[in-house]
């Protein structure tokens, strides 16, 4: 599992700034807090890290909306792809590892 530095800091660039917000209705506040969550689980997307490196994030925000977040690291800086609410297998993985 990957271990993330404190405090993480966030690459919102013009291609991914509100991508997450129009399709899944995500807020990037919400992303940043679903880093935060300390019950958060993190894993490698091994199916999607050709080019670069991927990870999946499982997370809970400060409103306790549970997140799966899909992001790179770039120069120490996370740089988020998707987000967008649990499935239901998603937070089932999640409430057995909490």
């Amino acid at each position: 599992m990957l271990k993330l530095e404190k405090p993480l800091s966030f690459d919102w660039d013009k291609g991914n700034l509100l991508k997450s917000l129009l399709r899944h209705n995500v807020t990037n506040k919400e992303c940043e807090e679903a880093f935060g969550d300390r019950s958060k689980r993190i894993l490698e997307d091994v199916k999607h890290s050709n080019k670069e490196s991927r990870f999946l994030l499982l997370g809970k925000t400060k409103s306790s909306r549970l997140l799966y977040i899909v992001f790179t690291l770039r120069s120490r800086k996370a740089r988020v792809v998707s987000a967008r609410d649990l499935n239901k297998k998603e937070y089932g993985y999640y409430e057995k590892r909490t």
